[in-house]
């Protein structure tokens, strides 16, 4: 089977998230409604929001995907086929979802939205992925627990669109489907409420010693035996190509935005310099130093390349490593005055060194050394939550340009 170039698939958990996606470089996003979708927590979108997005992505010449992927109890069918009509009615390039119930239901409500079917339908081999194509999915995204060489063998025996996770947080439950969120706390991870049970600090203890806590390993803080380390498959980029994925997809839709916006456009570039020249593409080093800007985990290929070990958990730490801070958002730009209406993200001060991120094309560095507050009135810093300053820029900028400064 011939290949074409791979989409590259971005989570969008909220509106603005969405739009920083689609601007920094996907071909795609994947969200999900107020309902029925796996993470109840991230957000997500009003029926207003989904149209809107929609014609937002539409308007670039790209494509959303929406979530209804949870596997719902007899009470969580109500108001699902109205859901699924307006979905259709909006224009929604494809429908993730994982139940068969749902699955058979959009076929027979929606027959004209194509289907991908979820990860957590534990796609692990080829006998799987072609019998939801022979049901009708278009696409069946791929289980994490699989390594490039089974993702060739797949692609070798169906037709189907496979979808590929290549960067972001890996689930200690095989392809997600956890049950221990439910059962510490009783909020279901497979309808979309996990508390990520898996990122705690666990100790051993013993029946006749209640109180006492016993480390797994000799450490005082105990230990975090289910903490996986994030995958990240960017310097093995030709290799999965080469497996045949049609889409490659990041995950992170609780994520930031500056989460969103850096490691899609890392992730572009490097796609698209493959494709350009795919015998002499090299890893370029400013691609792996942009994923390192945004909060993550530790890195690891995941099942990728071999099986895990514990070389790929993190045993000491649940906290995140992350080498820049986001720290503005650009509104607006005025050209005769070289100012830019900026919205504060975090601490930002006359003196600080700023990374101005863009969404197309290098980036440059400057000194932030002339703000004005919403009355145009100079301050040395801005103090407030999401205030809106005006900062001159050495060079012209666009909107949802980031601003960011070195931790």
């Amino acid at each position: 089977m011939q290949q074409n170039k791979p989409e590259l698939l971005s989570p969008a958990g909220n509106p603005e998230k969405m739009k920083m996606a689609l601007l920094y470089g996907a071909d795609a996003v994947y969200l999900g409604g107020k309902s029925f979708g796996l993470r109840a927590m991230g957000g997500n979108f009003s029926r207003e929001e989904l149209q809107e997005a929609m014609e937002f992505a539409h308007g670039l010449g790209k494509k959303v995907y929406v979530t209804v992927n949870i596997f719902p109890h007899n009470g969580d069918l109500a108001g699902l086929p109205d859901y699924l009509r307006f979905l259709r009615e909006i224009g929604t390039d494809a429908l993730l979802v994982a139940d068969l119930g749902v699955f058979q239901l959009a076929r027979e409500l929606v027959p004209e939205l194509p289907l991908h079917v979820s990860t957590q339908a534990n796609n692990v081999n080829y006998l799987t992925v072609e019998s939801w194509h022979r049901l009708g999915a278009k696409r069946v995204v791929l289980a994490r627990e699989l390594s490039l060489g089974e993702i060739g063998e797949i692609r070798e025996h169906t037709e189907a669109e496979l979808e590929l996770f290549v960067h972001g947080a890996m689930c200690i439950s095989y392809s997600g489907r956890c049950l221990l969120s439910n059962y510490f706390t009783g909020r279901d991870a497979n309808r979309g409420t996990c508390v990520q049970s898996c990122r705690w600090n666990y100790a051993l203890t013993e029946a006749s010693r209640p109180g006492e806590y016993f480390p797994i390993e000799e450490d005082e803080r105990g230990t975090y035996i289910l903490n996986s380390k994030d995958l990240c498959l960017l310097p093995y980029l030709p290799q999965v190509i080469e497996s045949g994925a049609d889409s490659l997809k990041i995950e992170g839709r609780m994520k930031s935005v500056h989460y969103v916006a850096s490691v899609t456009k890392a992730y572009r570039e490097a796609i698209d310099s493959y494709w350009a020249d795919p015998e002499h593409f090299e890893v370029r080093q400013e691609w792996l130093e942009e994923l390192e800007k945004v909060s993550h985990r530790p890195y690891t290929t995941g099942f990728a390349l071999h099986k895990p070990t514990s070389e790929d958990q993190v045993y000491t730490s649940s906290s995140y490593l992350q080498t820049s801070d986001f720290v503005g958002l650009v509104l607006g730009y005025d050209a005769e005055s070289g100012y830019a209406t900026v919205e504060q993200r975090n601490n930002m001060k006359c003196g600080q060194e700023l990374e101005i991120f863009r969404p197309r094309g290098a980036g440059f560095q400057q000194v932030l050394a002339d703000m004005l507050d919403d009355k145009g009135q100079p301050i040395d810093v801005a103090p407030h939550a999401q205030q809106i300053v005006s900062i001159r820029m050495e060079r012209p900028v666009e909107p949802y340009t980031i601003l960011r400064r070195k931790v």
